[in-house]
């Protein structure tokens, strides 16, 4: 099974949205188990034989169900997603704030508080100061964490 760590150092956050797609759309347009008789006893999948449940299935031309890998899968890739956005997402508020941005606006930018953006950004140097320096993370060095922090400001700025 593909654990979020392992998949967040496979894809970008495009490849992953675009797996996530596929899957997710595949699941959705797939029959539930209860709508599915068993036109093929030597074929659980409902692929049309041996494939990878990608394909419609041949007999009823729906898409196949996922398999169990495939839902555990579906499901680190929306952890992957939500990290690899949050993250985005703290990297823009950093240059919202180097292009001269108020809390007040950033946080209307993003349908929240002044404070409530404030603390997350404050939240995330604070997360990027503790990373480990593992191989696959990227993360801020001293030097960096303390610009971050002095663009950060206070609250009233």
């Amino acid at each position: 099974m593909a654990t979020p760590d392992e998949l967040e150092r496979q894809y970008t956050l495009l490849s992953a949205a675009a797996r996530f797609d596929a899957l997710r759309t595949r699941d959705a347009l797939a029959p539930s188990p209860d709508d599915v008789e068993d036109v093929d006893d030597e074929d659980d999948l409902g692929d049309g034989g041996g494939g990878d449940g990608a394909e419609p299935d041949e007999a009823t031309g729906s898409a196949a169900p996922l398999t169990h890998e495939e839902a555990l899968e579906l499901l680190a890739l929306g952890e992957v997603l939500a990290r690899k956005a949050a993250y985005g997402r703290q990297l823009s508020v950093r240059s919202a704030r180097r292009a001269g941005a108020s809390w007040s606006q950033i946080g209307a930018a993003l349908g929240t508080s002044k404070q409530a953006a404030w603390e997350a950004h404050n939240r995330w140097i604070d997360e990027q100061a503790k990373q480990d320096r593992e191989a696959g993370h990227w993360e801020l060095n001293d030097k960096e964490i303390d610009a971050a922090r002095t663009l950060a400001g206070e609250l009233d700025n």
